[in-house]
């Protein structure tokens, strides 16, 4: 059967998801159907129910397989020019690529920008990417950073390739080491962070992660690299993919990162602002991970300048 098929008498349309199509997430696959949608109406349609897998709810991060069968409801979108990438931007992006081949690509993407639109944000690294590249049909983000993060990300210019990395990443074969500056001296000994996460919304509306026993298995790994006189630098590799993980364990370490306005110090944010920092101090320096054909690929990403920086003014 062919990936389009019949349309309900509400309008809505039956798609059957193809072979290239598995393993990709419902609400990546609903966006490539519904054009000019933003992540929020989404978000909102699959978890109010109009949108169905083989006939039952699903959430938006659920992995398609191929031959399902998603229900894809009518929406109404206002008329609106797609957001177009400023000049300035394709240049700093075209020179953050630090590697690529046919079937991906991996760029060092700069704190502030959003992998994707949505939440107010008409673009973000993505739909830049797109716009750049408007004959590569396929780009896909593999994972996420979030938006004040810097660092390695990696783009999937094939639907094969992308299933190949999510399924890496799902069994951990996928190796990722980032940088952050976290306040006081946090011991040597501590190498191992191992909180359950649960996602809670606050009644301003605000999205933030939690310790919780009930929420999902996370684990960091956490090395000293080097110690000033009221802040550590540390290495910490996540062995799972949790929103906010680094970020949150090392805030239960009560050794919250610099920076962070949602789990961080407001006292030692305004110390490390006199040392010259203006975002979170925490950054994507590599990534390791296998290529279809078994070609091992790894990716480093240097830290930032103002970061950079940030570190020579503290040391002695």
């Amino acid at each position: 059967m062919s990936e389009e098929s019949s349309k309900s008498a509400a309008g809505a349309r039956i798609v059957e998801v193809s072979p290239d199509d598995a393993g990709q997430r419902l609400d990546n696959f609903l966006l490539a159907r519904l054009k000019g949608a933003p992540r929020s109406l989404v978000y909102r349609i699959v978890r109010g129910g109009e949108v169905r897998v083989n006939s039952g709810r699903a959430k938006p991060d659920r992995r398609l397989e191929a031959g399902d069968r998603v229900r894809v409801p009518p929406v109404r979108l206002a008329e609106r020019d797609p957001a177009v990438p400023s000049r300035g931007l394709c240049d700093e992006l075209a020179g953050r690529i630090l590697f690529e081949n046919e079937g991906v690509l991996v760029i060092d993407k700069p704190s502030g920008l959003a992998v994707h639109g949505g939440s107010g944000l008409s673009l973000g690294l993505i739909e830049a990417l797109r716009a750049m590249r408007p004959d590569a049909k396929s780009l896909e983000l593999v994972h996420r950073l979030d938006r004040d993060t810097s660092g390695c990300v990696m783009v999937a210019k094939k639907r094969s390739v992308l299933r190949h990395l999510h399924e890496g990443l799902r069994e951990g074969k996928v190796s990722k080491r980032y940088l952050a500056l976290v306040r006081g001296r946090w011991p040597a000994s501590r190498t191992r962070v191992t909180a359950a996460l649960e996602k809670n919304t606050l009644s301003s509306g605000e999205r933030v992660v939690r310790a919780d026993d009930a929420g999902k298995r996370a684990e960091t790994l956490f090395r000293v690299l080097s110690a000033f006189d009221e802040a550590t630098l540390v290495e910490a590799s996540p062995l799972t993919g949790r929103t906010h993980q680094i970020r949150v364990h090392a805030q239960i370490s009560d050794h919250p990162i610099a920076g962070d306005d949602k789990y961080g110090d407001r006292e030692f944010d305004k110390r490390m602002r006199a040392h010259g920092l203006r975002r979170l101090f925490l950054h994507a320096a590599s990534l390791a991970f296998t290529l279809p054909s078994g070609e091992k690929v790894e990716v480093s990403a240097p830290l930032d300048p103002a970061l950079a920086s940030v570190l020579e003014s503290l040391a002695p």
